[in-house]
């Protein structure tokens, strides 16, 4: 990760700048962000208090905090806090398994739809964008899909990744 941290009525100090990168590095162990995010780390100076906002764009959405405190450090400290805990709740939610109630609804809705002898084929175009196999599970699973097709970095062909019913994931590769 890299930083762009500016002072807004205050000068940042070499110990300010190391602070607050040795505490943002720590969030690189997270597979939400990769190496190339650039995060944005704003320190705001008023008469009896200090602000920090720190903005970070990861592959599910942007992290962001801010936290106002008497000690610069810890206004560090706690945003780093909130930061983790966007993160915990982002990773729970991909974990949580409430799709079996949803795929029950769809078939409900289907057996309905075959009963009236009248089947809907349903038209969507998409763009494959460019990415790795862990990216595109990552995001198969935040949009809650059994499935995601994606543009392979490597292969550079268009890619199907798919979950499993017996558990796990499988891959479909196009020619």
């Amino acid at each position: 990760m890299r930083f762009e941290i500016v002072g807004q009525n205050v000068s940042i100090t070499e110990g300010m700048r190391t602070k607050i990168e040795n505490k943002l590095s720590f969030l690189d162990k997270y597979l939400l962000i990769d190496e190339d995010t650039i995060a944005r780390v704003v320190v705001k100076v008023h008469p009896t208090t200090q602000k920090i906002e720190v903005t970070i764009p990861s592959k599910v959405g942007i992290l962001r905090a801010e936290v106002e405190h008497e000690d610069l450090y810890a206004a560090i400290d706690l945003a780093i806090d909130k930061l983790e805990d966007q993160i915990r709740r982002q990773k729970t939610r991909l974990s949580r398994k409430h799709k079996d109630k949803l795929a029950m609804a769809f078939i409900e809705e289907d057996i309905e739809t075959l009963n009236k002898k009248d089947i809907p084929v349903k038209t969507k175009t998409i763009k494959a964008e460019v990415m790795d196999l862990d990216e595109a599970i990552l995001r198969m699973e935040m949009l809650g899909h059994s499935f995601f097709i994606y543009t392979d970095n490597e292969s550079e062909t268009v890619s199907v990744v798919y979950r499993r019913e017996k558990g796990g994931y499988g891959l479909i590769e196009t020619e």
